[in-house]
């Protein structure tokens, strides 16, 4: 019998986004992210909030309209109010407060809307939009390590330097000195040997006057 041909390996499905929101300083935040975790690495959160309960995925449509239209980017709007996300957002005008007649039934019946459909292709799309985003979130953060790492070599080398030009100030110092020791040192030595001299040739004439005045 023939062989069958082989099929080919169905490629790897894009993971399904899902919205995030979140409230930091004066902003709310929202994100399309395909996790948890992407969510708070788009968010820059140095702690998991949703642990904290400070973060949580939401269906509303309006939020998820948007977020989905930009995946991958943080949007905000003034803490506490209705106004659509977007990019940009100004700051808040007033304190955000309870919500007036809002009690836990209604916000557990807001959480069961329907999320709104989006077909494979759509998600796919979606998906991939997010991954360029997270790229260029990873280029911009390897770009600002390695102007740290830069800046930080650049101060490490001009240290080294600046000791090096110390030691070798002091190294031209210290032979400078020893220079100065060793002449003097060598003065010092002629003028010995000029008095062991004279005082030979003293001693010679004292000792030859004496040895006449015993005679």
């Amino acid at each position: 019998m023939p062989k069958k041909p082989a099929s080919k390996p169905a490629g790897r499905p894009a993971r399904k986004l899902k919205t995030f929101q979140t409230s930091l300083g004066f902003f709310d935040l929202a994100v399309a992210a395909p996790s948890m975790k992407a969510a708070l690495e788009a968010w820059g959160a140095s702690s998991n909030l949703f642990h904290q309960g400070a973060a949580r995925e939401t269906d509303d449509p309006d939020i998820v309209a948007a977020t989905m239209a930009q995946p991958g980017i943080v949007l905000r709007r003034p803490v506490g109010s209705n106004e659509p996300f977007a990019e940009h957002a100004g700051l808040p005008t007033t304190l955000p407060g309870p919500e007036p007649g809002r009690s836990r039934t209604s916000h557990r019946a807001s959480q069961r809307q329907p999320s709104r459909k989006t077909d494979d292709a759509a998600d796919s799309k979606a998906a991939l939009a997010f991954a360029r985003a997270q790229k260029q979130r990873d280029a911009l953060r390897r770009k600002k390590e390695e102007a740290a790492l830069a800046k930080l070599r650049a101060r490490r080398e001009a240290a080294v330097a600046k000791a090096e030009a110390a030691l070798d100030k002091a190294r031209r110092e210290h032979e400078a000195r020893a220079g100065a020791i060793d002449a003097e040192r060598a003065a010092i030595d002629e003028r010995a040997d000029a008095e062991a001299e004279r005082w030979r040739r003293e001693k010679e004439r004292l000792e030859a006057a004496l040895r006449k005045a015993r005679a």
